[in-house]
């Protein structure tokens, strides 16, 4: 643990951030990175991803919200970010695109698993879901989160559910999780200039689509 260093980064990415804020706002932004560092302390984050929830953080900030990081929503859950604007409230899960050693084999099934299950599981707890991602990564999403619930066939929510299954067992995903499942927009995050950009889920498709085609990815 080097919190010198962990300090001065996120002090620097936190003055780098308020330039594009005014008043109270920074503050908060200082607040957010206050709460980081004793995160840190603890053991709870790490520099890289603590960078990442401190620039979507400043973008929530700049548009009025009330934002938490590394917040409990329920027994198994924390979420990254938890925002809240009047009556609605607000969850980005942040993903590197990085996997564990354990599944070098099965790479892509098991992060295609896990962008479904968190859009599953962290949704129902907010009004408006979020994933955010560095723009060196590519998030697959399934085209079947951009459907309402009552356009989802059985068929297609059983393959997600299925793919999730051999992942993630305890507890298991439910379909009905699945089948009720909605994402609001993906941040893509541009690190070294300091700022995200919120892209509809639909675009993001769109914008991804066809590099996951090449690739014959398809889920």
């Amino acid at each position: 643990m080097d919190l010198p260093k962990f300090s001065s980064d996120i002090r620097v990415m936190t003055q780098k951030l308020s330039q594009n804020l005014k008043g109270h706002d920074i503050s908060r932004l200082e607040s957010v990175g206050e709460q980081l560092v004793e995160l840190y302390q603890k053991n709870l984050v790490k520099i890289n991803h603590s960078i990442l929830e401190l620039i979507c953080a400043s973008n929530l900030i700049s548009r009025y919200y009330k934002v938490e990081v590394e917040k409990k929503i329920s027994d198994i859950l924390v979420c990254d970010i938890h925002a809240r604007k009047g009556d609605g409230n607000t969850i980005i899960e942040i993903e590197t695109g990085f996997t564990p050693p354990e599944h070098a084999m099965d790479t892509i099934d098991y992060f295609a698993a896990r962008i479904m299950s968190k859009i599953a599981r962290y949704s129902k707890h907010c009004s408006k879901f979020s994933l955010a991602t560095p723009v060196t990564g590519i998030l697959p999403i399934s085209k079947i989160f951009l459907l309402p619930p009552h356009a989802r066939k059985k068929k297609e929510v059983m393959k997600i559910k299925e793919l999730c299954d051999r992942y993630y067992k305890n507890p298991p995903i439910e379909y009905d999780d699945i089948l009720n499942a909605h994402i609001h927009s993906i941040y893509l995050i541009n690190i070294d200039k300091g700022f995200a950009k919120e892209l509809d889920p639909q675009g993001y498709v769109d914008l991804t689509e066809d590099l996951l085609g090449r690739s014959e990815i398809k889920y």
